[in-house]
């Protein structure tokens, strides 16, 4: 068998990443991302839809759900880094400012590790607002299954 045959990452659609290598994605949340993520999920929280009630918290006003934010790192992962066929197998994300209905977000990643032997890869991830202002950080490990 030669090392090509023995990658983990072969047959994956983008190949193996290098470490060091970043992405970024970016989106403006809407009033119709919250419909749509109640919908799926049955979240009906007064902060996502109440301007009176959530005007008086610490947020000071309507929010997105957090997986609408962190929603643009599912995109990201299965689009961009590793790419078509990715899933997570591990995240670990810190929410530590709220998004806004409206508001642009960009969410990034770098490659910490990649297992050669298998399609596997540490991302540090993160979200930021349109003023650079970290909404969510952490890390996730990834799955790439061979699609080609």
């Amino acid at each position: 068998m030669t090392e090509q045959e023995a990658c983990g990452w072969t047959g994956t659609i983008r190949g193996q990443p290098t470490i060091g290598q970043v992405v970024h994605r970016r989106r403006k949340t809407s009033l119709g991302d919250v419909v749509r993520f109640t919908e799926i999920t049955g979240d009906r929280n007064p902060l996502h839809y109440d301007e009176a009630v959530a005007a008086k918290t610490a947020v000071g006003g309507v929010i997105v759900q957090g997986g609408v934010t962190s929603g643009l790192l599912n995109a990201l992962v299965a689009e961009d880094l590793p790419g078509p066929g990715t899933v997570f197998l591990e995240v670990q994300w810190r929410f530590v400012k709220a998004v806004r209905i409206g508001d642009e977000i960009v969410a990034r990643a770098r490659v910490l590790k990649v297992r050669n032997d298998k399609p596997i890869c540490t991302l540090e991830t993160s979200i930021e607002n349109a003023a650079g202002e970290v909404c969510l950080t952490g890390t996730a490990v990834t799955y790439t299954f061979p699609l080609s």
